[in-house]
Order: structure tokens, then C-alpha cells, then sequence
């Protein structure tokens, strides 16, 4: 049996990993093949604005926010602050689509690749950030790949 060809959406994709302190942004290729850091953005006030600007700057045609979860699945308190900023930065994005995926292990997977490639703790916090986003970004491009569907949940903007 041939495999099924499932349609896939061009265009780059921007991936955040929202942390407490530091928030991970990465991007894809328009083919959606290979996703690459782009930055770690300073959490706070100001966060939105900045990634407002680095959609704007790649001509995102959708936000990927990783949901974290524990290892059960159940949403805890992060997890609820990670709705809540991905809802204002649905509104503050629109028409944009902004999507939230699972990201369970995506920082462990981060921290794992990146000690195996050398890069020290202390000195690789904020790229750890950025690879956190990069692996969420490649698993929801997978995702896609193989369901031939948007992955994870959308979030409503409010407009």
C-alpha cells in the first residue's frame, strides 16, 4: 500500500515557549522542513510587542505556543497562564492564528540536545529557551505532516 499524501499548509511558523522569565521564539522555513532559534524574549510587559514584531518580520502565517503539561497530561497552574498569554497574544496578533500544542519534555529534549552538543548550564539558559520552542515547532510540524491537520487547539481571539 502507497503511502497517503496528506495536504500540507505552506508558510513559516513562529513557535514560543513561555517561561516565568525568558520566553523561547523559534521559526520554520515556508516549506515547513527545518525550524531554527530566533531569539529569547525578556518574559513581561513588553514580550507581546516583540513578538508581534518577529511575526510581522517573517510574515508568520500562524503562532505556535507550547501548552505544557505534566507527564499525565493534566494542565496545572503554567498551564494556565500559558492560555491566558496566548489569548492576549491571539487578540493582539489577529488575524494571525495562534495555536496551543503540548510541549511535554520539550525543554527536557532541549537541555539533553544541547549538553550533548557541549553548551554549558549556565551559559545555555536562554538558548535552551529557544530550543524548547524549536522542538515544540518541529513536533507540531510533524504532527501535521502525518494527521494533515493544524496541530494541537486554536485560541479564539476575543474580537
Amino acid at each position: 500500500m502507497e503511502p497517503v499524501e496528506r495536504p500540507f499548509r505552506r508558510g513559516r511558523r513562529i513557535a514560543v515557549d513561555v517561561g516565568d522569565a525568558r520566553i523561547g521564539v523559534a521559526s520554520c522555513d515556508p516549506d515547513g522542513v527545518l525550524a531554527t532559534p530566533v531569539e529569547t524574549v525578556p518574559a513581561g510587559v513588553k514580550s507581546q510587542a516583540r513578538i508581534a514584531a518577529i511575526v510581522e518580520e517573517y510574515d508568520a502565517m500562524e503562532v505556535i505556543v507550547g501548552l505544557p503539561r505534566s507527564l499525565s497530561g493534566k494542565e496545572g497552574p503554567a498551564a494556565e497562564k500559558v492560555r491566558a498569554y496566548a489569548a492576549r497574544l491571539a487578540n493582539r496578533l489577529y488575524p494571525v492564528p495562534v495555536r496551543l500544542v503540548d510541549e511535554r519534555m520539550s525543554t527536557v529534549t532541549a537541555t539533553h540536545g544541547l549538553r550533548a552538543s557541549g553548551v554549558k548550564a549556565k551559559k545555555g539558559r536562554s538558548v535552551v529557551d529557544q530550543a524548547a520552542a524549536v522542538v515544540i515547532l518541529q513536533t507540531a510540524l510533524e504532527s501535521e505532516r502525518v494527521s494533515g491537520r493544524p496541530p494541537g487547539e486554536s485560541v479564539e481571539a476575543a474580537g
